[in-house]
């Protein structure tokens, strides 16, 4: 049965990224991708250093979460073991350290040993290769990122690499081979490129799991198990002197018994990103340099990613010194192993980051854009997170970069924005300064007051009345709502005046409202005649009434008569008859 693909190792809880770049600044290989102001891990790029996790203020960055992994090892019945990083002294406390193994126990964990038995194996063959093989430099292979760096973004410089296996890798080997094939291996340190490394042809079937620290913390509080309450025991194997200093810088050239005060240049130890890059650049011309021992974190693995940030960093690194001498007494010496068990290879890998198949003419075109077609344009400020303008531009090419993360472009584009609705806005726009002399003026007002550049300088007396700018100076009110009539433009205006304190300056907004009032004026007119010809009309419908009912009113009167005269014709002839 196929086992369900894991999610990449570092990625982005795009809900809380907040377009900042200082995940891109951070990165040593620039392998965030920006796309909708969303800063995306690329998988292909990245050497799981974890930088930008700890490099993010919104903590948008974080790590895969495999407890689930190593939970289903030990529900599905397998013997599992833990293999502890010595860094472990600079997470816990000296009474939480001596509670460890019975948690890992209660979590189901049925062997608990620690990794600086693999470490100390890994320092013997490293010293032993450096000495049978003088031409250098051999560059230790502890570090996980620092292998992905190599190979992925150097090269050239796999060949310099220790044929060997990490020191997890090799415990993980001695634990198989001491307890069977079949044990299942979870190891519990402070890196996250560590999980990286499960995919290597060298130690794919040697460790089942990786945790960080952080992820046993979470475990622990899923399962409800507090250090607190846990009885003290010890680990299944006892510490080895000095390689518990291995998460410091130094660590795996102090175990391998090599003379080293800090200043044998045979012997380099080196911590931090830019450290190791710059001792990489040029190495290959220091061959007389013995053993190079490189680290990826700042002062070691005790400032892994996956490490809880609660405790100082320099209290943690003298929590790994205090526990090496605290455990000498307890601790063995064991014998070398056949070095034939931790020997590896290492491959050069495509990162997908060469700019090579970027034309000059597309890094122009693009530079152009942003209007730093003149290198002088260029400012290579850094704030987008790449060093310069060129590379910046090469990643839009390669679908890494947006132009619009160019903050001093898109701050130009803004202002010209800004200077395009000055210009072309149909309202007049005057500033002056404290002493109300003329310091620009807009196509509109110019238009308003029939005036050019010629008088900017003047006083504004020079155009018209200055006494509503005086009260804003005088500061007896910070802003007018006027209307003025400016006879001699036949202007009438709305005039929005208000003072900008801090630059001692004043902004007058002019709106024209002279066709607006003789617009109403003839409102006014038209209603006037209105009501005029309205009255005109109902005085004539008022006299036609009169002349109807006079006419109907004589009109009846002679009906009457004529009815009377006909009532009284047929009296007298009934009359007659009798």
């Amino acid at each position: 049965m196929l086992e369900t693909p894991r999610p990449q190792i570092v990625f982005t809880l795009t809900a809380r990224c907040r377009d900042c770049y200082r995940c891109l600044r951070a990165c040593p290989v620039k392998a965030i991708r920006m796309q909708n102001g969303q800063a995306y891990v690329d998988e292909k790029r990245c050497i799981a250093c974890g930088t930008c996790i700890r490099e993010c203020p919104q903590q948008a960055k974080t790590f895969r979460n495999d407890i689930d992994v190593a939970r289903r090892l030990i529900d599905d019945g397998h013997f599992v073991a833990a293999s502890i990083a010595p860094s472990f002294a600079a997470v816990f406390n000296r009474w939480q350290r001596s509670r460890l193994p019975s948690a890992l126990r209660a979590l189901g964990i049925r062997y608990v040993g620690q990794t600086s038995h693999g470490a100390y194996q890994i320092s013997l063959e490293s010293r032993r290769i450096a000495e049978e093989n003088p031409a250098g430099p051999h560059i230790a292979t502890a570090c996980p990122a620092l292998i992905n760096y190599i190979e992925k973004y150097r090269p050239q410089l796999v060949g310099n690499l220790l044929p060997l296996l990490s020191p997890m890798a090799a415990h993980a080997r001695l634990l198989k081979e001491k307890l069977g094939k079949e044990t299942k291996v979870i190891f519990i340190g402070p890196c996250v490129a560590k999980k990286s490394e499960l995919t290597r042809p060298d130690v794919a079937g040697l460790v089942d799991c990786v945790l960080t620290f952080k992820e046993l913390n979470a475990w622990l509080l899923q399962k409800g198990i507090d250090l607190s309450m846990c009885e003290e025991s010890n680990f299944d194997e006892k510490p080895v002197h000095q390689a518990q200093l291995y998460p410091l810088p130094g660590g795996l050239i102090k175990t391998a018994g090599l003379d080293d005060d800090g200043l044998n240049l045979k012997l380099l130890r080196v911590d931090s990103i830019q450290g190791v890059r710059e001792l990489l650049t040029g190495i290959e011309e220091n061959p007389e340099q013995a053993i190079i021992e490189p680290l990826f974190c700042s002062q070691g693995c005790i400032n892994g990613p996956g490490v809880d940030p609660g405790k100082n960093l320099f209290d943690r690194r003298r929590d790994i010194i205090e526990y090496n001498e605290e455990t000498r007494a307890a601790s063995v010496t064991p014998e070398p192993a056949d070095g034939r068990l931790f020997t590896a290879t290492f491959v050069g890998a495509d990162s997908g980051s060469s700019p090579g198949s970027v034309t000059e003419e597309q890094i122009l075109k693009i530079l152009a854009q942003t209007g730093k077609q003149d290198p002088e344009q260029q400012l290579n400020c850094g704030a987008c997170g790449y060093d310069s303008c060129r590379e910046k531009a090469i990643a839009v090419a390669l679908g890494m970069a947006e132009p619009e993360m160019c903050i001093p472009y898109m701050r130009r584009l803004a202002e010209r924005r800004t200077d395009q609705i000055f210009s072309t806005t149909p309202n007049g726009v005057l500033l002056l300064d404290d002493e109300l002399n003329i310091l620009g003026m807009n196509p509109a007002f110019k238009k308003f007051f029939s005036c050019s550049d010629v008088i900017l300088g003047r006083h504004i007396s020079y155009l018209m009345d200055p006494a509503p700018f005086e009260k804003l100076i005088s500061g007896v009110t910070e802003n007018l709502d006027i209307t003025v009539l400016h006879r001699p433009y036949n202007l009438l205006c709305r005039e929005l005046l208000y003072m900008l304190k801090e630059e001692k300056q004043i902004v007058g907004i002019f709106i024209n409202i002279t066709s607006q009032q003789e617009h109403e004026k003839k409102l006014r007119e038209i209603r006037s005649q209105t009501v005029e010809q309205a009255n005109e009309l109902l005085e004539h419908q008022i006299k036609m009434a009169q002349n109807i009912a006079q006419f109907l009113g004589e009109s009846t009167a002679r009906g009457e008569e004529l009815v009377r005269k006909l009532m009284s014709l047929s009296e007298s002839d009934e009359s007659n008859t009798r």
